[in-house]
């Protein structure tokens, strides 16, 4: 099974941070943290790496529901999505993990309604982008 839910943008990193923001809040996904990859490496390790940012989107109502059917899920909170220009080509991808995952590692059965809820309404986010 594979982990993302991705699709590829043809625009510019900006423009595409600014799309999936948007489409995220279309689905009730807020933005609780926000991790630019590319400027801490640089200043970490001073290594230079392509545009490259982690957005931590949660919808409330689900990750409350999430944490209800195991407390120890809120290590897999928030959805991350990350925002990337793709180095070996001219378009920016963007991948968001799928909260199936949760159900993967969890032996928790309530929570694979949340995680197809969830699921749903990021895999509507990414094909926003996509259209």
């Amino acid at each position: 099974m594979s982990y993302a839910l991705s699709t590829t943008l043809h625009t510019t990193f900006e423009d595409a941070v600014k799309k999936t923001r948007n489409a995220l809040a279309d689905q009730g996904f807020g933005i609780l943290t926000e991790i630019d990859m590319k400027a801490t490496l640089k200043a970490k390790l001073g290594e230079d790496m392509e545009d490259y940012l982690i957005l931590g989107a949660c919808n409330p109502p689900l990750a409350y529901r999430a944490v209800n059917a195991d407390r120890q899920i809120g290590l897999l909170l928030p959805c991350n999505v990350a925002v990337r220009a793709d180095p070996e080509g001219d378009g920016v991808i963007v991948d968001a993990m799928d909260p199936q995952i949760m159900v993967q590692v969890s032996d928790q059965p309530s929570l694979r309604e949340v995680a197809d809820e969830a699921a749903a309404k990021l895999r509507a986010a990414i094909d926003t982008l996509s259209a």
